[in-house]
This record gives structure tokens, C-alpha cells and sequence, in this order.
């Protein structure tokens, strides 16, 4: 087996009571169940980083080393007024550099779109910084539908399904991309 992919899931919510919690742990376990993938979590929140502007630089610096390390990154979002929230545009636009030239996946929820809105407008934010969005997207139409009235997560089967598509399409773009990096600095033709 090749070497294993460095993949980044991205915490796209920063509100209290948040179902990006759920949502982001069920991607961080099966990602974390696979071996062809080592993960990292980044979490706006828990990072400190709902404000680029008050931290204290440091932690900026180790979030870009952390996503400067990552081949891949899957983006779990929320869908809020038919977009996706500030907090998490905010943290995309506080980094430059490490985005280019690397696939990125998304997980969405919501209401009736399962934040189908909110991916296609990230795609094109995405594409701005150089990176490559891959198409599969696991997304949860009504969301709360998916727990039961303990807050646990229902069958999962489909979606199950879906995020291994979506995986082994991440695993083929971030593994091209790497050996395209390694062969040729992206800066270069940028």
C-alpha cells in the first residue's frame, strides 16, 4: 500500500449547540477506521480561531503548518440562510497557500438541501485558491431525521456508502496531486 494520505476535517460551524460536532465525529471515526488515511482535526472553535484578528499569532501559524502538512481536507458544513456560516469563510480566507493544489471534499447538512447550496458556493471559493473540489458529497437532507430521540444516530447505511465513495475519490485526487507537488514546486506555474 502506498503511503497513507494526511487528511484535515474541517469543523465548518462555530455556534453553540452545534450539530457539527455529530457530524464532523462520525467523518473523524470513519476516516479514523480506514488505514490508507492518517487524520487531523481542525476545529475553528475549539482552536480559538473564530476571529483570525484576536489571536496571538501562534496559533495561526500552527493551523497553517497543520493544514500546509495536509494532502487532503474534507470540509463538514452546515448550511445557514441558503449559505455556508461566516465563521467558516473566515477561517478559509485567513490561509492562502496551503489550499493550492489539493483536493477538497465536503460533508453537508441542513434542512431540505442537506446544504447542497452551501457546497457549490465553497466550490467556487475553493477553486479561487487553487484547490481541486471533488464532486461525490455526502450530504444529510433534514438532519435531525438522521438521530433518534436519544440523539444517536440512525441507520447510517447509505451514507456510509456514499463517504467511502467520496473517500476513495479523495484518496485518487490528494495521491495525483501529492506526486504532482513532490515532481514540480505548485508556485512555479501558479
Amino acid at each position: 500500500m502506498s503511503k497513507p494520505i494526511k487528511v484535515a476535517v474541517i469543523y465548518g460551524s462555530v455556534r453553540n449547540g452545534r450539530l457539527c460536532d455529530a457530524v464532523a465525529g462520525w467523518v473523524a471515526d470513519r476516516v479514523e477506521a480506514r488505514a490508507d488515511y492518517t487524520l487531523d482535526v481542525i476545529d475553528p472553535l475549539a482552536e480559538g480561531l473564530t476571529d483570525l484578528r484576536g489571536t496571538d499569532g501562534a496559533t495561526e501559524k500552527a493551523i497553517a503548518a497543520r493544514l500546509s502538512r495536509a494532502d487532503a481536507f474534507i470540509v463538514v458544513t452546515p448550511e445557514y440562510n441558503h449559505s455556508f456560516p461566516a465563521a467558516l469563510k473566515h477561517f478559509i480566507d485567513g490561509f492562502n497557500e496551503p489550499w493550492h493544489a489539493k483536493p477538497v471534499a465536503f460533508v453537508s447538512y441542513g434542512g431540505l438541501s442537506g446544504g447542497s447550496r452551501a457546497v457549490e458556493q465553497l466550490r467556487q471559493i475553493f477553486a479561487e485558491l487553487h484547490a481541486t473540489t471533488i464532486r461525490q458529497v455526502v450530504s444529510f437532507p433534514n438532519v435531525w431525521a438522521h438521530f433518534d430521540p436519544q440523539h444517536r444516530w440512525r441507520d447510517m447505511e447509505r451514507e456510509d456508502r456514499n463517504l467511502n465513495v467520496l473517500l476513495t475519490q479523495l484518496r485518487w485526487w490528494a495521491s495525483a496531486l501529492r506526486d504532482a507537488r513532490a515532481g514540480a514546486d505548485y508556485r512555479t506555474v501558479s
